[in-house]
């Protein structure tokens, strides 16, 4: 076998695992509005044990109503959700994967209008992203949450869970306590590390006394905060033994809050493949029960290279198993090259739940939180469809097409399909949007579809063959401001600086910083071109939230590259870039000007097919330019409606 460590088996406190791949919790937002188990969740879990793991570790659930972290968060708070959580182990045993609950309370990283009163918190200090006023816990609510996580235990093991998980990570209650930067009490649970430990230690002591020594718990943690006034890894590698002592049989060992710079809790593409496993190696130092490794990991050899050297016991693919169920059967099998693989992007896991309130998803995998639907049916009868375009939206239609029974073309006007993911994956950390591009014309090419490049579709081509149905996924344009002087040689798309269409000439000037811009202004400074970028909007258009966005401006930053919004530019002449910046005209030497100031959808061959009435489905940003995740989803969409 080619990963004969991550395959072999593992026991924590009796219970063996096929294998040393896990599932990390991730939120989903797939409850019910009442917070019970789902048809979509039990099918989205049941999809990931299909797939071939040994540990499927659930999203949050609540112990207590209160501790909710967004609405619909799953719960276990009382015994009348013991037959609906007792569906997921039922689901996941099927398969032979072992499946543990992760119990839960968010403190003060939650709102009230998720939980219906003000969030509790160890002191009444505000999460710093949600910045919500907080209650600081009396006694009374600590010893009343200590029964709380131990009832919660029992429920779960009366469901059939195989064990349990406390999130004692991320910034949430348990973590909460643990650091000075959360709690400043003054009583027994406030003020040395013993005392903010105190709660904790008496979870944990209470959860192995109501389910048994048999049972496994074990508990997440981040093991370094990486903020101001935090605790950092040497307060866990003290802490770890005791948690130990009280009663886990294992360490879960995450990193970081949600106010960690850069977003390190789930770190993006920014961040290197492994990059929190020294930490995991220093608590496995420290302690003798298994320790589980995380962080940014989808490649097995790294996994098992990690298990080999003793870094961790096992190891966490998190988003990687949202991008392809099948992940660890096609790795156990050897058909890497069949691996459709995580690009770390967060649009539609993280960032969908978090900032768009919406229920979670993956941008690259369509499917996933659609497993409760079930396979789109076949075609009947088959079609001739044409698909007019060959980016990440008609790539996407045409693979769903193709799999209904269609008899599928794709049209590609360039040279090379992949449309944007072309220029997409040029920049730094990016390179892995072109893994989904490789993957899926590998798709196309086992289903006997056809992709036609440097293939201009007319109107005559279309009157002459009158395919059956089409899917327009013509893309979009590079769009410009009327400028004076725009027109200059010395002017280029971001587009054709990106992949290598252009000389790269010193110093740049680049118009516009939304992320086209950004990412260029990243990409050329990475070749040592010094770079100014100029905004007409007085503030980021790519904010410093989310994780790409917070590492974009920081490398920008250190690369000496500068950012002036706020910029109206009135005209080029020569090599001067001349704007105006509130009142005072400013100017810009710059030996190649760049812009990246948007684009427009290019429909053109829409009304060609309602004049010959041929059906057709418009997607991606040919619709309206906007991000992967879109284009991805609606090609698929469209795959399976036409």
């Amino acid at each position: 076998m080619q990963f004969p460590h991550l395959f072999s088996s593992v026991t924590i406190n009796g219970m063996t695992l096929k294998n040393r791949a896990v599932m990390p919790p991730m939120g989903t937002g797939y409850g019910n509005p009442d917070s019970t188990v789902s048809d979509r969740l039990v099918a989205y879990l049941s999809r990931r044990a299909q797939g071939g793991t040994g540990l499927i570790i659930t999203e949050v659930c609540a112990v207590d109503a209160r501790g909710k972290g967004f609405p619909n968060e799953i719960g276990i708070w009382s015994d009348a959700f013991i037959p609906g959580l007792a569906r997921i182990p039922e689901a996941l045993h099927l398969f032979g994967a072992k499946a543990a609950l992760q119990l839960h309370h968010a403190g003060r990283e939650t709102f009230e209008d998720a939980i219906g009163t003000i969030p509790e918190a160890p002191s009444a200090i505000p999460s710093v992203i949600l910045g919500q006023p907080c209650e600081a816990m009396s006694l009374e609510r600590i010893t009343q949450l200590v029964e709380a996580f131990a009832s919660a235990a029992g429920r779960a093991k009366e469901a059939g869970f195989d064990a349990v998980e406390l999130h004692g990570a991320h910034g949430y209650l348990l973590n909460q306590f643990l650091s000075p930067f959360s709690n400043q009490r003054d009583d027994k649970y406030g003020g040395s590390d013993e005392s903010r430990a105190r709660f904790v230690l008496e979870i944990i002591a209470a959860v192995r006394k109501k389910v048994g020594n048999d049972f496994p718990v074990w508990i997440r943690v981040s093991a370094d905060e990486l903020v101001r006034g935090g605790y950092d890894l040497s307060f866990m590698q003290k802490f770890a033994p005791m948690m130990v002592s009280a009663g886990v049989d294992a360490i879960h060992c995450s990193v970081g809050v949600y106010s960690t710079p850069g977003g390190l809790s789930i770190a993006s593409m920014d961040t290197e493949p492994g990059f929190n496993l020294f930490r995991a190696r220093a608590l496995k130092d420290v302690v003798h029960v298994p320790v589980i490794g995380v962080g940014r990991i989808n490649n097995p050899e790294l996994a098992d290279q990690a298990i080999a050297r003793g870094d961790a016991d096992l190891i966490s693919f998190g988003r990687q198993h949202l991008t392809d169920p099948d992940f660890i059967n096609k790795v156990r099998d050897g058909a890497l090259d069949d691996i459709r693989w995580c690009t770390a992007c967060n649009q539609g896991c993280i960032e969908r739940l978090s900032f768009e309130m919406k229920s979670a998803t993956c941008s690259f995998n369509p499917e996933c939180g659609g497993e409760h639907k079930g396979q789109a049916p076949k075609a009947k009868p088959s079609k001739r469809v044409w698909v007019i375009g060959a980016g990440p939206a008609g790539l996407s239609a045409a693979m769903a097409a193709s799999a209904r029974g269609h008899k599928v073309k794709v049209f590609e006007k360039e040279e090379k399909p992949g449309g944007q993911l072309l220029s997409a994956s040029q920049p730094p950390h990016k390179s892995a949007f072109k893994d989904w591009l490789i993957w899926s014309l590998r798709q196309l090419k086992k289903s006997s579809t056809p992709v036609h490049c440097q293939n201009l579709i007319s109107k005559e081509e279309i009157k002459q063959h009158m395919p059956e149905a089409v899917i327009l996924a013509c893309g979009a344009y590079p769009v410009t401001l009327p400028i004076p002087g725009l027109d200059s040689e010395k002017v280029v798309d971001a587009r054709d600086v990106l992949t290598g269409k252009v000389e790269l000439k010193s110093p740049a000037v680049v118009l516009g910083a939304g992320y086209v811009g950004m990412e260029t202004a990243d990409y050329l400074l990475s070749k040592g071109i010094p770079v100014t970028v100029l905004e007409m909007q007085a503030f980021p258009p790519v904010g410093k939230l989310t994780a790409h966005g917070y590492w974009l401006h920081k490398r920008i930053k250190s690369a000496g590259g500068r950012l002036i919004f706020g910029a109206q530019v009135t005209c080029i002449e020569a090599g001067d870039v001349r704007y105006r910046q509130g009142d005072t005209e400013r100017m810009e030497n710059a030996a190649m000007i760049v812009t990246a100031m948007g684009a427009k959808s290019d429909n053109s061959l829409e009304d060609v097919l309602k004049e010959l009435s041929i059906p057709y489905i418009i997607v991606g940003d040919a619709k309206s330019p906007r991000r992967v995740l879109e284009a991805i989803h609606e090609g698929h969409r469209a795959g399976g409606e036409i």
